[in-house]
């Protein structure tokens, strides 16, 4: 049986070319060739772990080269590989690419494509071999027979695995593409993304293909992780990785940890736990952004953490039939007969010109004759969350409250969090998610997932841009999934004035920034709030409590 050897010892094996004869070869015209591996039996295991050799199996392609230039594949039918090629260039070798059954990513046209390059991340099904030779004749029109001596571009290597999950095992930072270069007849290993290369699933001895590299130490947590991100773990320090290397002594992959789910977070909450104080007190943020329908009176929160209602929010009114998601301060439907300043505190409320005195210096939430005029203590029940019940947020009242100022502060700039890369203690980071900007917020206990952090990775950053990082649907999944929380820029309603009207408009996000409402009072007329634009984060700007802004509510650990 002929095979390729990828251990040390077995470096190549012959391979035979026979080409259909023809007297002469017109331009642009086909030629048959075949290689004929006489005794393989058409059985492939991708490669033997106990002798570390390579055979083919049915559908194998090989990629032949000449002169600069893709011409051709042969496809082995168990007997031997064959197929066209065009204008082969007479006296110069054909060049041979077995390249592990991996489509390449480019379209390839024979006669004109010049490159091409394949990933060979996923390995739970076969090991993908990358092999080349160049023919040891010369190409004649006249000959009917070619060898050559296909030699490995890879190694095969044990890794031994232990994992709680019972899907693949990806572990992380290794190359994983191949260039081949048909000009110069290289083959070039690189890394695409986060070099990830996919393990057979289960616990126990696996074995992949490595391209050539240097030594890497142990992978930090999150280097090795189970394919559906619900456990992380490490990958210990891998040697260099050479050419026809085979590597049995086994790296050792823990792949154990839960990915951040606590088993008792509130319903409607994301996964992450955040300290928000000295005292070690920890919340869960809802969902999503707070939002109401007048004509119901339900309140919700959104369905995605991206979502955000817009421009419709300059409908607002008590008779609007459909969702809103900005508003007044402390307009949570609550009411205190008691207090004639009050007069503003439906979720619906706005405010025009002829109380333009009463809006400005009270109107909304509790004012100066209120014994709290934050809301919290006495006045708390101007929280949204506390008066309402969120109806897939527990559908209770008292769930669920806003954060103070100084909470706010507490996530953004003080808490002990994880490191994430070279940055210790990460808390936020700016970013675009499906498209839409706003700022992440790390969960104290963040595993990081490599894949998922971007580069550069602007963290803990205030002016970083918007498009510092960028997360697709499929993307933020598995960073929720890990805790994270995404505050959406979401614009803000403020009062426009005509002769007697108010106008709702919400600002472009992208220009003008996300407001989201603390419970801390600053003074009659006005309130703090988070604001953050494309280049400024204030985490205790101040402004008027009639201007409609974000609430994104978060729930108390128990």
């Amino acid at each position: 049986m002929k095979k390729i050897g990828i251990i040390v010892t077995a470096l190549a094996f012959l391979v035979v070319l026979t080409q259909c004869k023809k007297e002469s070869q017109p331009a642009h015209e086909a030629v048959t060739i075949t290689l004929d591996l006489k005794g393989n039996q058409g059985t492939r295991m991708d490669v033997n772990t106990v002798t570390g050799e390579v055979t083919y199996q049915n559908g194998d392609v090989i990629y032949v080269a000449s002169a600069g230039h893709f011409i051709g594949t042969l496809t082995y039918n168990g007997t031997n590989f064959s197929g066209g090629i065009t204008d082969p260039a007479v006296g110069q070798p054909l060049h041979f690419y077995f390249l592990g059954n991996v489509t390449p990513a480019e379209t390839l046209s024979a006669g004109s494509t010049t490159s091409c390059s394949v990933v060979i991340s996923d390995q739970t099904e076969h090991l993908p071999v990358i092999e080349y030779a160049p023919s040891n004749e010369n190409y004649d029109s006249g000959s009917t027979t070619y060898t050559a001596m296909l030699l490995n571009k890879c190694a095969l290597v044990k890794f031994n695995v232990t994992t709680a999950s019972e899907l693949a095992t990806c572990i992380t930072g290794m190359r994983n593409k191949v260039t081949v270069d048909f000009t110069e007849n290289t083959v070039t290993p690189s890394q695409e993304g986060n070099g990830i290369i996919k393990l057979p699933a289960g616990s126990g001895e696996k074995w992949a293909i490595l391209l050539p590299q240097e030594a890497m130490d142990a992978g930090e947590d999150g280097s090795a992780y189970s394919e559906d991100e619900a456990y992380t773990g490490t990958h210990g320090a891998v040697p260099a990785i050479t050419e026809n290397g085979y590597l049995t002594a086994g790296i050792e992959v823990n792949v154990t940890t839960e990915g951040g789910t606590p088993s008792l977070h509130p319903e409607g909450a994301i996964n992450g736990l955040f300290t928000i104080n000295a005292n070690g007190d920890q919340v869960y943020f809802s969902q999503g952004n707070l939002q109401y329908k007048a004509t119901t009176n339900i309140w919700r929160f959104a369905t995605n953490q991206w979502d955000y209602v817009g421009q419709s929010n300059k409908n607002v009114s008590s008779t609007y039939d459909n969702w809103i998601d900005l508003f007044g301060w402390a307009t949570s439907g609550y009411h205190n007969v008691y207090d004639n300043f009050n007069v503003r505190y439906q979720p619906f409320s706005y405010s025009n010109t002829t109380i333009n005195t009463e809006c400005n210096t009270y109107g909304y939430g509790p004012s100066t004759n209120m014994y709290d005029l934050n809301l919290t203590g006495m006045s708390a029940e101007y929280d949204w969350g506390v008066h309402n019940a969120i109806s897939n947020g527990g559908n209770q009242a008292g769930l669920w409250r806003t954060l103070t100022s100084d909470e706010w502060n507490y996530i953004f700039n003080t808490r002990s969090a994880s490191t994430i890369g070279n940055t210790s203690n990460a808390r936020f980071a700016k970013a675009t998610v499906n498209g839409v900007s706003g700022i992440i917020l790390f969960p104290d206990n963040f595993s990081s997932v490599p894949i998922y952090m971007p580069t550069p990775l602007q963290i803990n950053n205030e002016s970083a841009s918007f498009n510092a990082n960028s997360y697709s649907v499929e993307a933020w999944e598995v960073m929720e999934n890990l805790g994270c929380v995404f505050l959406p820029v979401a614009g803000n309603r403020y009062r426009y004035y005509t002769t007697v009207n108010y106008v709702g408009y919400i600002t472009e996000y992208n220009n003008n920034g996300g407001c989201y409402w603390s419970t801390t009072y600053y003074d009659s007329g006005q309130a703090n709030y988070v604001y953050f634009s494309n280049s400024s984060l204030n985490l205790q700007d101040k402004n008027s409590r009639y201007l409609g802004f974000s609430v994104r509510l978060v729930s108390p650990k128990e």
